[in-house]
């Protein structure tokens, strides 16, 4: 008789599609030497932080986010910053919020520092999207 293997718990988890990639507002309305020059500046002024930009996935039910431009500690994980982002849109508990790096979810435990290291725009900015949905459906 043979036996199931038992499954990883993770793997029960469903997350919503990433956002096909979808282009930057913030590189729409600036072209790319001043964003480099200005990312390359953040860098050299602020040692030990991250230049992230953060937008909203165009067709997200959830709230837009008051201001694009974050500046993050780099020893500061995925899981503060989504934090971070559910306390400046006043995100209602019962929605969720996934953030996206090149269409990809990162790990809530992962440094800021490593996903810069990572998937930083050749401007020198972290560009992170975020979408969401109700938790528990329709009430």
């Amino acid at each position: 008789m043979m036996q199931s293997q038992p499954q990883d718990e993770a793997s029960f988890l469903t997350y919503p599609h990433p956002p096909p990639n979808m282009r930057s507002q913030f590189k729409d309305d600036y072209p790319f030497e001043s964003r480099a020059a200005e990312a390359e500046r953040i860098r050299q002024k602020y040692t030990g932080r991250i230049p992230v930009i953060c937008e909203k996935v165009d067709k997200s039910d959830i709230a837009s986010i008051d201001k694009r431009k974050y500046l993050v500690p780099a020893d500061l994980s995925v899981g503060q910053f989504v934090y971070v982002i559910r306390k400046r849109i006043k995100l209602e508990p019962e929605k969720a919020i996934f953030i996206f790096v090149n269409d990809v979810l990162p790990p809530a435990s992962a440094l800021m520092s490593t996903i810069y290291d990572e998937h930083k725009d050749k401007d020198g900015f972290l560009y992170i999207t975020y979408s969401g949905e109700n938790t528990f459906g329709s009430l």
